[in-house]
């Protein structure tokens, strides 16, 4: 990873440009500096810049952009990095307006930007399950920043949680909502089944367990997962692998998560905030793992 000069992006029609201050420190991040998302970006050519999370200022708007976003204005932004113009580890990014709202009221820029991409992903998995108000629901990896949101989402959805944590992460994960903590390993399944004999009606997999979990799902229940994991299925079991990318244009979704942080439903974690210019640092501190809540890439 390298400090570069990059040309002065410009907005375009329905876009507009931010002058970031924070960044999140994202495990996709990781992936895309080892080359795990290589296959995504076939005809691209260096320099690759991480980032699927902002927080900043706009400084221009483009063409066709409504009144709902104003220069000046503190926002927060989820940022293909996929795209020609890069992520979010940048002073200034430019990204369509759809995927920008306004910054949580009352939290510091750093915290913010640990928001959209996790906890948006932890909506999309809740909403392709649709469990019914009173289902239970299983999330391994509870006490990570994905299984933290799908714990405080699914409690405001009215599911029953159960959650999994290590013995130092179960009062983290009670305060997060969970119903019932089994411990964090290999036996999660047997633990979950322990506690709902039938088996539950859905299951995400934050901590990509796979085929250790499945057992914990009663027959036809789904599975979710999010690095892309597509099966095997039996018993009628579906395993439903979820991609943020694709709502991460659903501007009322994202707001809605900026206001259940603004009403406390959700909460922000930070492990501790960087000079951009230590983004090597925060990458190997990602990667050592134990890490309780976001690194966050200081910009200002």
């Amino acid at each position: 990873m390298q400090v570069l000069d990059l040309p002065e992006p410009q907005a375009g029609p329905g876009e507009v440009r931010i002058r970031v201050h924070a960044a999140a420190v994202n495990p996709t991040d990781v992936m895309l500096r080892s080359g795990g998302h290589a296959v995504r970006m076939p005809d691209r050519t260096p320099p690759f810049v991480p980032g699927m999370d902002a927080a900043g200022v706009i400084d221009q708007l483009g063409p066709g952009v409504d009144d709902r976003l104003t220069l000046g204005q503190p926002v927060i932004a989820m940022v293909l990095f996929t795209g020609p113009r890069g992520g979010a580890y940048a002073e200034q990014i430019v990204v369509p307006a759809a995927s920008v709202v306004p910054a949580p009221a009352g939290v510091g820029l750093p915290a913010a930007a640990t928001l959209l991409m996790n906890a948006m992903t932890a909506r999309l998995a809740l909403d392709t399950l649709a469990l019914p108000p009173g289902a239970t629901l299983a999330v391994t990896g509870a006490a990570g920043a994905v299984g933290g949101y799908a714990v405080e989402l699914a409690k405001a959805d009215g599911l029953t949680v159960i959650a999994d944590a290590a013995p130092a992460d179960v009062d983290r994960v009670r305060r997060f909502g969970a119903a019932h903590v089994v411990p964090r390993g290999s036996g999660v399944a047997t633990d979950i089944r322990a506690l709902a004999p039938e088996g539950v009606a859905g299951l995400i997999d934050g901590s990509m367990q796979t085929t250790e979990v499945i057992p914990a799902l009663a027959d036809g229940g789904t599975l979710i997962e999010l690095r892309g994991w597509p099966g095997p299925a039996e018993r009628g079991i579906q395993v439903r692998p979820v991609m943020v990318r694709d709502v991460m244009t659903d501007t009322d979704a994202l707001d809605d998560l900026r206001r259940r942080v603004e009403h406390g439903t959700l909460s922000l974690h930070v492990a501790d905030v960087l000079p951009a210019e230590q983004a090597a640092e925060a990458h190997r501190r990602l990667e050592a793992g134990g890490l309780r809540g976001r690194l966050v890439l200081d910009f200002s």
